[in-house]
């Protein structure tokens, strides 16, 4: 057997997965060696393997709740400071890792464009010439649409006011 394994980037986990696959053929010494691992190492794999860790597990939920929570918008950075808020001792990059093991990638959402007019109207006649104090109530009205980010989704908000 040739150290052909390193070539597919295998890791350190499936590398003892493979030699656990071929300890019912060959020792495990002579596998070990094979893979350029000392067997030490690999019976410290199979004793790791049956111990769950609960701390790591409750970290990468909350990872990924927090995660979940910001629309995918959070990376490490803030994803620590919202577990610290709640009482969590970790540090960004263990946050980070957590975020690579689950395979949570942030994307920040870009700015919104509003639509702009690229024309005047020369139908519409300027009625007010700039004249926004009016003598009167209910002489002169001005309007305004605009968007407003509500919940989930961009809305319209439209204005009446009377100048007056």
């Amino acid at each position: 057997m040739k150290k052909g394994h390193r070539s597919l980037d295998a890791g350190r986990t499936r590398t003892y997965a493979l030699i656990d696959q071929l300890r019912g053929q060959e020792s495990v010494e002579l596998v070990c060696c094979v893979f350029g691992v000392a067997p030490s190492s690999f019976y410290d794999y199979l004793k790791r393997k049956r111990i769950v860790n609960v701390q790591h597990l409750r970290e990468r939920c909350e990872v990924n709740r927090l995660f979940t929570a910001s629309r995918s918008s959070a990376g490490s950075r803030t994803l620590m400071l919202m577990m610290r808020e709640q009482g969590h001792q970790v540090g960004r990059y263990r946050v980070r890792s957590l975020m690579k093991e689950l395979g949570l990638i942030c994307k920040q959402p870009g700015s919104h464009a509003y639509k702009t007019s690229t024309v005047e109207r020369p139908d519409i006649p300027n009625r007010l010439n700039r004249e926004f104090t009016p003598a009167a109530s209910n002489q002169s009205w001005c309007g305004d649409i605009t968007y407003i980010w509500a919940g989930s989704r961009w809305c319209y908000l439209a204005t009446v006011m009377d100048l007056y």
